[in-house]
């Protein structure tokens, strides 16, 4: 939901009605909100797509599904939303619909619909792995800088991370001595123990630098932490990284955007779903280093934080994505759709 937040604000500034639908935690965005599946809960709805396709799960988990899970398990999401959502359109009548890959559904409903792309994923593929053929969207936003995810056929707009001018901690905005790293794991649960933090917290006291544990997870809070290594809770991670020199992380979509427009580099650890695709992306770019979890030691950490090659291709995609349209002037394209 995130990527949409700034979409729907500059909407709402140019004097538009401005509507989310959407269900469980996506209620929480700062915005007029519906909540068109009362009760729903993701993890059944994922439990049935899985048990449901069991020889796609194996890929799914390494990375190497491309579409086909997603679809599968985001296709029964839309079944489970889309009623709530019919009624909601037949009852406030909206001109036009802007709706995330995911979303497919909201296609079918005889509204123009617009496709809003929220990853480094290219949105029509989504589409038709969630809902199959349905009409085409009059416009698609395309938010991935070109030089990381090739060119994109749509409107160009710069990714805007959430939580960008949101308040940091004072001693996070204190000058540090040495670099700062960031080290952030994912919110979804994942399967098999978590090993980043510990692995990082292994390598910590070989390296000159400070490290900041973003909610760690129950292994790593529970070790002594050399000097060098700090542990938070929630944080706000795009104002954090805007006064880090580098990030190590999971390789969610959202983390990744953020880096980039942060322009500091990262390091992405290949996993489930989008993140081995995301982390290679990264890599081929050179504005970060793609590894396999158990790769995360001092020699890739220090070459993170050396590598004068990857600040600069990280500094080179901030100021691409600096330079793409911002939400308040794609949207003033739209009610002409």
């Amino acid at each position: 939901m995130f990527p949409l937040v700034p979409t729907a604000a500059s909407l709402r500034k140019a004097g538009h009605e401005v509507l989310v639908a959407t269900a469980a935690e996506a209620l929480k965005v700062p915005l007029p909100t519906h909540d068109i599946a009362p009760g729903f809960r993701f993890g059944p709805v994922a439990a049935g797509a899985m048990l449901r396709h069991p020889l796609r799960i194996r890929a799914e988990l390494s990375g190497t599904a491309g579409t086909e899970m997603v679809g599968a398990l985001f296709g029964a999401v839309n079944r489970r939303l889309l009623p709530g959502l019919r009624t909601l359109v037949r009852e406030w009548r909206p001109d036009l619909i802007i709706h995330e890959p995911l979303a497919a559904a909201a296609a079918t409903l005889g509204v123009p619909t617009v496709l809003h792309e929220n990853s480094l994923y290219a949105g029509p593929p989504l589409v038709t792995a969630t809902a199959g053929d349905v009409p085409p969207p009059v416009a698609t936003i395309t938010i991935a800088p070109p030089s990381v995810a090739g060119p994109r056929a749509g409107l160009p707009m710069r990714a805007v991370p959430h939580g960008l001018d949101d308040a940091l901690p004072g001693w996070l905005t204190e000058p540090s001595p040495r670099p700062r790293v960031l080290v952030s794991r994912s919110t979804v649960t994942q399967p098999g123990p978590e090993r980043l933090m510990s692995r990082v917290i292994a390598a910590a006291a070989s390296i000159d630098a400070d490290f900041v544990l973003v909610r760690p997870d129950a292994r790593a809070a529970a070790q002594t932490l050399p000097p060098t290594v700090r542990v938070t809770e929630w944080l706000p991670l795009s104002p954090a990284m805007a006064v880090s020199s580098a990030i190590i992380h999971h390789g969610g979509a959202g983390t990744v955007l953020a880096a980039l427009h942060a322009g500091i580099p990262q390091l992405v650890v290949r996993g489930a779903g989008d993140r081995r695709h995301n982390a290679e992306l990264v890599a081929a770019r050179g504005a970060g280093i793609a590894v396999d979890g158990r790769q995360v030691g001092p020699e890739v950490i220090s070459r993170l934080l050396t590598d004068a090659s990857l600040a600069s291709a990280a500094r080179e995609v901030s100021a691409e994505i600096a330079a793409m349209p911002h939400p308040d002037e794609v949207v003033a394209d739209l009610p002409g759709l």
